[in-house]
C-alpha cells in the first residue's frame, strides 16, 4: 500500500474535524459515550474520504530508442592506447 500524499491527508483531516464538530452541534449530546461515538464516526469519515480519494500518479517519460546502426557504418570500438612508455622501460 502507497503512503498517502498531502492532498489525501489534508481532506481526511479537514473532514475529521467539521464532521466531528458538525455532529456534536446536531446532536447536542452531552454524554460520553455520544461523544465517544461521534468522534469515532468522524474518523471512520475521515479515512474513508482519504482512502478513496483519487491519487495522481506521475508519468514516467520513457526515451525514444535510437535505431540500430545500417549495414554500411563502420562500429568502432574504445580500446586503450599499447605502446612504449615510461612504465614499459626494463633496466637498471
Amino acid at each position: 500500500m502507497q503512503r498517502p500524499n498531502a492532498a489525501q491527508l489534508a481532506y481526511g483531516s479537514a473532514t475529521v474535524v467539521l464532521a466531528t464538530v458538525a455532529l456534536l452541534l446536531l446532536s447536542r449530546t452531552t454524554t460520553t459515550l455520544g461523544i465517544t461515538v461521534i468522534s469515532l464516526v468522524g474518523l471512520l469519515l475521515g479515512l474513508l474520504v482519504a482512502v478513496t480519494m483519487p491519487v495522481r500518479t506521475a508519468a514516467v517519460k520513457t526515451p525514444e530508442p535510437t535505431p540500430p546502426p545500417s549495414g554500411n557504418e563502420e562500429i568502432r570500438v574504445a580500446t586503450s592506447r599499447v605502446g612504449a612508455g615510461a612504465d614499459t622501460r626494463t633496466g637498471s
